[in-house]
């Protein structure tokens, strides 16, 4: 039996995948402790973990909902950083009073990598967005860019990552100034921080650009918690329309002009709309689209199990589901790494791209025509959902943390047999 603490970023998606895999360990009889920073502990929704939250006393560093355009880039950056400095300077009294084994760390949070160093652990790379594992031919998931190998793509992706130095100064000042206090050698980027054992993604080799092959990284699917059954659906689906489903996340689920834009889309093409809202609008802003069903959260897997597209921020998880039930996606992305989902899936042929910027509902019907009654779409979803099915998910996460870093489970007595 082992102990291992799961550092990740208090956000809901990130929280939910590294839950799956803290469950598929502890019902193999290990223990598992997340360390979160300040109100991340409230995301946690299973009794069986300990949650260790690093200056509960503090308010909790903010997250914020216009991550875009350079001040945006650069106050999302700043957030980041506080919030690594911030389970830098507190995680190693609480890890020490928890005494893990083992280090499960989220790419996106590189304390878990630092604190494991000082610690003197073994730790885990998990990537609950797209992997950031660096390869010349594969640019940023952070930069909606095409995969292209060639000298001329390969160039352009040399210059981005010139351009995202100068945007993390801040983070490298965080992660060089870490190192010096936790006593490590000096690390400045997230890609230093990633585990020299493994990265377990949540992607499979089909939905990601094509990489090199690599003993390190194990493309594992979603992880999802099993054993709990997904709500029935909530609402009548009308069988003589399509249905779409809408959703934009937790963080970008505010944006009532673009949800408005799909709507009317939906309204002119004679589509079911169902908009999951995730609780950003009020009650008044709900009342303004002219949709079937407007709600602030719908059981998502149960919903694109009956639906014949889905619009998405391109947030991982939604297009993970999406793709599991093969379901093609509108991807409209805003921040973070949804441009490299977005960018994914239209290399895939499993979905269509447009910019969230002006969007007008014209465009938006177009593209929606576009998906229903082209078969190529559907087919492209299909067959990264047939590759989901069979990855393995959390179990298979479990399956490689126990080889990589676990302790073997005790070897009970033999009883003696009766004379």
């Amino acid at each position: 039996m082992s102990r291992f603490l799961l550092v990740c970023p208090p956000l809901v998606s990130h929280v939910r995948a590294f839950e799956a895999v803290g469950e598929a360990l502890v019902a193999r009889g290990h223990e598992v402790a997340f360390l979160l920073n300040a109100g991340g502990g409230a995301l946690v929704g299973s009794p069986e973990f300990a949650v260790l939250e690093v200056e509960p006393g503090e308010a909790a560093p903010t997250l914020t909902d216009r991550p875009t355009g350079l001040f945006g880039i650069l106050r999302t950056v700043r957030e980041g950083a506080q919030r690594t400095a911030s389970l830098c300077r507190e995680g190693p009294r609480l890890a020490a009073l928890w005494c893990p084994d083992a280090v499960l760390a989220d790419q996106m949070e590189p304390a878990g990598a630092l604190l494991a160093e000082h610690l003197g652990l073994p730790f885990v790379s998990l990537a609950a967005a797209l992997p950031i594992d660096p390869e010349p031919a594969i640019p940023s998931p952070f930069l909606g860019w095409p995969f292209d190998p060639s000298r001329e793509g390969l160039k352009r992706n040399r210059g981005g990552a010139r351009v995202a130095r100068l945007l993390l100064r801040r983070q490298r000042e965080t992660l060089r100034a870490a190192c010096r206090d936790l006593r490590i050698p000096e690390r400045e980027r997230m890609e230093d921080c990633l585990s020299p054992l493994a990265t377990l993604s949540q992607t499979v080799p089909g939905f990601d650009y094509p990489r090199i092959a690599s003993p390190r990284l194990h493309a594992l699917g979603p992880f999802r918690a099993s054993g709990v059954a997904e709500a029935p659906l909530p609402f009548r689906r009308d069988p003589s329309r399509p249905l779409v489903f809408a959703s934009l996340g937790t963080l970008q689920g505010h944006r009532l002009d673009l949800f408005q834009a799909i709507a009317r889309a939906c309204r002119t093409l004679d589509i079911q709309l169902a908009i999951a809202h995730c609780g950003r609008l009020s009650k008044a802003e709900a009342a303004l689209l002219d949709a079937d069903i407007v709600t602030d959260f719908l059981p998502q897997r149960a919903v694109l199990a009956e639906a014949d597209l889905c619009v998405s921020h391109a947030g991982l998880n939604t297009v993970l589901d999406a793709m599991e039930a093969g379901v093609p996606v509108l991807a409209l992305p805003i921040a973070y790494d949804q441009p490299g989902v977005a960018a994914r899936l239209v290399h895939h042929g499993a979905g269509l791209r447009l910019p969230y910027r002006r969007l007008s509902a014209g465009q938006v019907a177009e593209a929606l025509g576009r998906l229903l009654l082209e078969p190529g779409f559907r087919r492209g979803a299909a067959r990264i959902g047939r590759e989901i099915q069979s990855a393995g998910g959390a179990e298979a996460a479990a399956d490689w943390i126990e080889r990589l870093v676990a302790a073997p489970a005790p070897v009970r007595a033999r009883e003696p047999e009766p004379a």
